[in-house]
């Protein structure tokens, strides 16, 4: 009990860290503008550092002019990162190293399916499983042979790279996060089902990116929209196989439109920009976000 009161104290001690990381694949808009006000409000209010990180690993998608653009418009709304931005586009190398520790430990397995045959497999199943967001990957390649994979390859399909969820729950064991809003949460391993950790074009994905980044920048507090709550469960359990630092979350309320819709720039939805270009101030801008979760 001492330990753990000890450890308590020294995790509050430390300088607090949040960040705010974009992908540079469109203009922000309302949504990102309360992400990161929610990100850079923590920390100003506890004398912590933020940061901004560009999310630009879909290198398809990107395009340079985005990531100035980015820092323009927290600028404007007068958010600023204490430090230098990142892009995870220089890191590809420390992802791979990350990728390599944890096919050694054998909790990774190649898969070579493409989406199209995914559908059909699941279209098959009398009762596929299901995630938060839909059905998860039925593990098709769970238990390919050694042969089966020579074979894949000699056809030249390069594979992604999936966790094996339930093979890694159950060499971390029991893990728990805890939430500003939600409290202290217990791990579910499965939840996202055999997640992808390396796609077959780029060699990382989302889900490695942001825990290998987070740790690398000292992260202490992790802020951002709720609908990311389930993938802090595939987080956490990355977290303990790299063995990384857990950090505290919090998951805040997501910016909607009328109908409630989830604001996203594949919706084309009105970005700061054009809320910059017709006459509102930043001040106007701040007053119709949702209040602050602390």
């Amino acid at each position: 009990m001492l330990l753990a009161t000890l450890t308590e104290i020294c995790d509050f001690l430390r300088k607090m860290i949040t960040r705010f990381a974009p992908s540079p694949t469109g203009l922000l808009h309302l949504g990102h503008a309360y992400a990161a006000r929610v990100a850079h409000e923590l920390a100003r209010i506890h004398d912590g550092s933020f940061l901004v990180r560009f999310e630009d690993i879909d290198h398809t998608r990107v395009r340079p002019d985005y990531y100035q653009a980015a820092l323009d418009d927290l600028a404007w709304l007068g958010i600023r990162p204490t430090a230098e931005p990142w892009r995870q586009l220089d890191r590809l190398e420390t992802y791979a190293a990350a990728l390599e520790k944890l096919r050694t430990m054998g909790v990774l397995y190649p898969c070579f399916c493409t989406r199209r045959e995914i559908e059909t497999e699941l279209a098959a199943m009398p009762a596929a499983p299901q995630g938060p967001e839909g059905p998860l990957y039925p593990g098709t390649c769970r238990h390919l042979s050694r042969a089966e994979i020579v074979d894949f390859t000699a056809l030249g399909r390069e594979p992604a790279w999936r966790l094996h969820s339930a093979k890694a729950g159950a060499l971390c064991g029991h893990l728990t996060f805890r939430d500003l809003r939600c409290g202290e949460m217990a791990v579910d391993p499965t939840l996202l089902g055999d997640a992808i950790l390396a796609r077959r074009d780029i060699g990382t994905s989302y889900h490695l990116a942001v825990v290998v980044d987070d740790a690398a920048q000292e992260i202490t507090h992790v802020t951002r929209g709720e609908d990311l709550l389930p993938a802090t469960h595939l987080h956490r359990l990355l977290q303990n196989l790299l063995g990384l630092p857990k950090p505290l979350y919090l998951h805040h309320p997501l910016v909607t439109d009328e109908q409630g819709r989830r604001l996203a720039k594949r919706d084309h939805d009105r970005s700061l920009r054009s809320y910059r270009d017709s006459g509102l101030s930043p001040g106007e801008i701040l007053a119709i976000l949702p209040p602050l979760p602390f």
